[in-house]
């Protein structure tokens, strides 16, 4: 049986780390105009190659962004790639840095798409704090539980696509 090797994990979180440094200090290119992150980093287990999964928001954080604005994060990511090689290599003591490679996190657009189709469908949202007060016993719960037809619970107001595939 074959050990399950979590060295790409270990790796990855390192990048990500050191790649969010680098926005904070170093890359100063025009092109991340908004707030630009991190949101993962998935490396191989060799170290060889490491997939970097980035977002941002723009200068209006209520519209989505367009193609051409990520495309230009990507291309200053990619122009920066050297630098950004350079010093995982040694912040991490490597001979040899991972090959990386910039994808877009649509994450965040995709959970906003889920939140309409929410929205749409008509699910309500948890009670407020006022409302949340009446309900606050366990027996109020679960009599409530028990009485509804159909029942959505969700961990926070804005639910992504994981949120909704657990």
């Amino acid at each position: 049986m074959a050990r399950k090797s979590y060295r790409g994990g270990r790796i990855g979180e390192e990048i990500k780390r050191i790649i969010s440094d680098l926005l904070l200090r170093e890359l100063k290119d025009p092109r991340f105009t908004g707030f630009v992150s991190v949101t993962d980093v998935r490396a191989d287990a060799d170290g060889s190659f490491a997939t970097v999964y980035v977002t941002m928001m723009g200068q209006n954080p209520c519209a989505e962004l367009t193609d051409p604005e990520k495309q230009d994060v990507l291309e200053a990511f990619r122009a920066a790639k050297g630098l950004i090689r350079k010093e995982i290599s040694g912040r991490l003591r490597l001979r040899h840095a991972p090959d990386l490679r910039f994808v877009f996190d649509e994450s965040e657009a995709y959970g906003r798409h889920i939140e309409k189709i929410i929205d749409v469908l008509g699910i309500t949202r948890e009670p407020q704090a006022e409302e949340a007060e009446e309900n606050d016993s366990l027996q109020a719960i679960a009599e409530a539980l028990l009485a509804a037809e159909i029942v959505a619970i969700f961990p926070h107001e804005h639910p992504d696509g994981d949120t909704l595939g657990a």
